[in-house]
């Protein structure tokens, strides 16, 4: 199953593989691929709970195309990006099109502070923030009464939206699949992967992170001065002084631990989930696979190549993800 991947030799690389799921040039061919589903995106306002309100974008489907996957009916998508990232971020926009194309219905989620809604919420975001992810899945089921969620998400996304699945019988979510791409599994050797592994991810994360700090400044003037944190230019040192100053953990280990997947976080899964990580990934060490605990629910896919999020075969059609996602929820059309 899912053995067709099969990447141009140039593509083996892992780094290429990596830049190339954000890579700016890409936007206009990706947008202009993706237009009807853009053409229907509308925005949506997400109450969570506690006064805190999440950013979504909303497609609905083709009519046409809804009566071809007689399941698709049925179903909402809830897409859920990386660490600074947003719902506009290409990898995002390109399923979304896969998945409209083949008559689903997509929701486009922003976490908080992210896709430029600092100004929504006061308090700071940060990787242990669940309940407001589950309060958002629940808040879409309000929304949506007539379709059941199947989870998908990137990297930190894909961390978030696994924690949810473990979660989801406790919090009454009708949730009926979840997939992880390229997920976070254990957030302290992932930092590490970064801290020790080429300088341009590093340097990528922090421009985009002090990015999006300087406009969280800006929209609470009173309510922070991040002027110490924004000088630090150390993603280590950026999470202690965050973590210490803006969270109730009161340390790294024990704020890394609120969010792993590893040791038996996984142990009591329903949902049955997908893992997709490349033996490469040069940010997820892929090595932490081996520490996940294994409920008959979590199904592991690893391919050797691929990179961080990118998969791609060839420049000219959109990441394999796409189809992998695709066939995934086949299964899932048979069965609701």
């Amino acid at each position: 199953m899912h053995t067709n991947f099969s990447p141009s030799a140039w593509l083996l690389n892992p780094h290429i593989q990596s830049v190339l799921p954000s890579l700016p040039g890409r936007r206009f061919f990706v947008e202009r691929h993706a237009a009807p589903m853009l053409s229907t995106s509308c925005e949506l306002i997400i109450e969570c709970g506690n006064d805190v309100r999440l950013q979504g974008f909303y497609s609905s489907p083709p009519l046409d195309k809804e009566l071809e996957k007689i399941g698709a009916k049925r179903i909402l998508v809830v897409l859920l990006h990386g660490w600074e990232g947003s719902a506009q971020s290409l990898y995002i926009i390109s399923l979304a099109q896969a998945l409209h194309a083949q008559g689903f219905a997509v929701l486009r989620l922003n976490l908080r502070d992210h896709g430029d809604t600092q100004h929504w919420n006061r308090e700071l975001f940060h990787s242990c923030l669940l309940d407001e992810v589950i309060g958002a899945v629940r808040g879409l089921r309000i929304l949506f009464p007539e379709r059941r969620a199947v989870l998908v998400g990137f990297s930190l996304g894909g961390n978030f939206i696994v924690r949810v699945a473990c979660e989801a019988p406790n919090a009454q979510l009708d949730v009926v699949r979840a997939i992880g791409i390229s997920s976070v599994l254990d957030p302290s050797t992932c930092l590490a992967a970064l801290e020790d592994g080429p300088s341009f991810y590093r340097n990528y994360f922090i421009h985009k992170w002090i990015r999006s700090l300087r406009l969280k400044q800006k929209a609470w003037p009173l309510q922070y001065d991040l002027t110490e944190l924004l000088r630090c230019g150390d993603l280590r040192l950026m999470t202690e002084k965050l973590v210490l100053a803006h969270s109730t953990y009161s340390s790294m280990a024990d704020y890394f631990q609120g969010y792993a997947l590893t040791e038996d976080r996984l142990a009591n899964l329903q949902v049955p989930t997908t893992l997709l990580t490349a033996l490469d990934d040069p940010i997820i060490p892929a090595v932490d696979l081996g520490r996940l605990a294994r409920p008959a629910t979590l199904s592991i896919l690893t391919l050797p190549y691929g990179g961080h999020c990118g998969f791609f075969e060839n420049l000219q059609s959109p990441s394999w993800i796409d189809r992998f996602v695709l066939t995934e929820l086949d299964a899932v059309c048979a069965d609701v």
